[in-house]
């Protein structure tokens, strides 16, 4: 799944707007230009789409963070590069919006996805754990569906 995917998916969740976006990439301390953001938020088939870069995607899921939770106390954030996967925007997504184990089965079951606690904990080992597993694309896209429902009740 693109973050191009989840960025118009959250758009739509949180019912923000283009400048909240930007406000959200200056926060995880990246500045977009509204351009940019346009690029990201077309469809892969029109003119002028561009897939959004891993330092823009997880700026933006810094800025959720510090928008739902506040600026960490914690050590300051690592430099180099940014790598982007599916196990860590399920990752950040749990973190902003403070979503326990149950929390997130529940999310998942909103979304007609079963899984077990076991399976769920795995993709929040790190990689060189015997029991890592990736979230594959289907997981995150109903990840972000259940998100939305959940978010409502």
């Amino acid at each position: 799944m693109t973050f191009n995917d989840v960025l118009r998916r959250l758009r739509f969740t949180l019912h923000i707007n283009n400048e909240a976006i930007i406000d959200l990439c200056a926060k995880g301390g990246k500045e977009l230009l509204p351009a940019k953001l346009d690029q990201y938020l077309k469809r892969e088939d029109e003119e002028e789409y561009e897939e959004c870069s891993a330092e823009d995607g997880s700026a933006f899921l810094d800025g959720l963070i510090i928008w739902k939770r506040g600026p960490s106390d914690g050590a300051p954030k690592a430099k180099g590069k940014v790598v982007l996967d599916n196990n860590i925007i399920l990752r950040k997504l749990r973190i902003a919006f403070e979503l326990r184990d149950t929390d997130m089965l529940r999310v998942l079951e909103l979304a007609e996805m079963q899984i077990s606690k076991s399976e769920l904990s795995a993709f929040f080992r790190t990689p060189k754990h015997r029991n890592y597993m990736e979230v594959q694309s289907q997981l995150l896209r109903r990840f972000m569906v259940g998100l939305d429902k959940y978010l409502r009740l």
